[in-house]
């Protein structure tokens, strides 16, 4: 399938051999709770992605890292859901880098290590609450000498036992009582009062390891927080909205790549008519080709309205898309590959998840019809 390969040659010309590792193992091992699948990630640098190269990363465009995803899409769900939260993470914190200029030397000396120790960065922000702003802290900050204490649940929380750092969005509670301050920590995954527990009970995407990560009075000396600032009391909540767009196009780009295997094993297997192989690959060509023209359209630091709009349109018409596809493919292959072989089903329900990744349809539904009626985005 051309744009799968395409996809596959973007992939390996950023981290050489991953696929070839990956698809050696057997998909149930690459799926299942404790797969190697992230330290593989890892091994061949994949935490460097979309890093700016002054810091050791591949600085990859949009589009290159959309068809990385939908590469790994292809042969491993778990791992891509996993690692979109490492990409979105890392987006923000190096754009924040780079932009304001304003990090501590700590913070900074930080940063350029992430990629020479491949760390992988798991994401504390809120967008896995219920019924709750997907752009508020989940995780609230005491002031204490010399740093905060930090106190919070974040589940569930992709990465929860491969991270090396715990981003995390938090709100700093003055004394006074007023509205809290959005600040941003970089916590330790070692740090005293930061403790994993089991959460995910799911079969598919366990190699993901989607647990609960709890801090209970975890210590963060003040030079490992960053605060939004008199001068510029807005650039945390336009970081997270960057973030936003970046994480809703990687993650839609994961599940298509799930259902785009499939559509390209009925075409290798030349299962059914002509007809209904170039129908299913119509479909599956018209979810990738928005994906793509997001990708296209988006900047370095795509925090604006439009962004953001953009990429929910086409992360919703995909995940309109996919169900019908996934179960053309799964007809087409037939009941002795549904018999014999587990990965196909398992791959087609795994792209269910996206309809499950926030902001839900239904949530964004008044938002977007405020925004094209000509009013402003504002998710809640």
């Amino acid at each position: 399938m051309r744009s799968l390969d395409v996809a596959r040659t973007v992939c390996e010309r950023f981290h050489p051999g991953l696929l070839k590792e990956l698809e050696q193992l057997p998909y149930e091992q690459r799926e299942k709770p404790g797969s190697p699948v992230i330290d593989l990630f890892r091994i061949h640098g994949g935490v460097g992605l979309l890093i700016p190269e002054s810091y050791g990363g591949h600085g990859a465009a949009p589009l290159e890292a959309l068809r990385v995803q939908l590469a790994l899409g292809a042969v491993s769900p778990s791992l891509v859901a996993a690692v979109s939260m490492h990409h979105f993470t890392a987006a923000m914190l190096y754009s924040l880098a780079v932009k304001s200029g304003r990090l501590t030397p700590a913070q900074t000396q930080l940063l350029h290590q992430i990629v020479p120790d491949q760390q992988v960065l798991g994401s504390g922000w809120s967008e896995g609450r219920t019924a709750a702003n997907i752009l508020k802290p989940a995780v609230t900050a005491r002031p204490v000498e010399g740093g905060f204490l930090l106190s919070g649940s974040k589940k569930p929380c992709s990465l929860s036992r491969s991270m090396s750092l715990l981003t995390a969005s938090t709100a700093i509670h003055g004394e006074d009582g007023g509205e809290p301050e959005l600040a941003l920590a970089l916590v330790p995954a070692d740090a005293p009062g930061l403790t994993v527990h089991r959460f995910w009970g799911n079969d598919l995407l366990a190699g993901a390891e989607s647990d609960e990560v709890r801090l209970e009075d975890v210590f963060v000396p003040s030079e490992m927080v960053v605060r939004a600032g008199a001068d510029d009391p807005t650039r945390l909540d336009d970081l997270q909205s960057a973030g936003f767009v970046w994480f809703e196009m990687l993650i839609s780009a994961g599940y298509a790549g799930a259902a785009a295997a499939l559509v390209e094993q009925v075409l290798t297997r030349k299962r059914g008519s002509a007809d209904e192989r170039a129908a299913l690959a119509v479909d599956m060509e018209a979810a990738l080709a928005l994906l793509e023209g997001v990708a296209r359209g988006t900047g370095r630091e795509p925090g604006d309205e439009e962004s953001v709009a953009r990429v929910l349109v086409a992360r919703y018409a995909v995940q309109n898309a996919l169900p019908g596809i996934v179960a053309r493919a799964l007809e087409l292959l037939g009941g002795m590959d549904f018999i014999t072989n587990s990965a196909s089903a398992q791959s087609a329900a795994a792209t269910r998840a996206l309809a499950f990744h926030p902001p839900s349809r239904i949530a964004a539904s008044e938002p977007l019809l405020e925004y094209f009626d000509g009013g402003p985005l504002v998710l809640a």
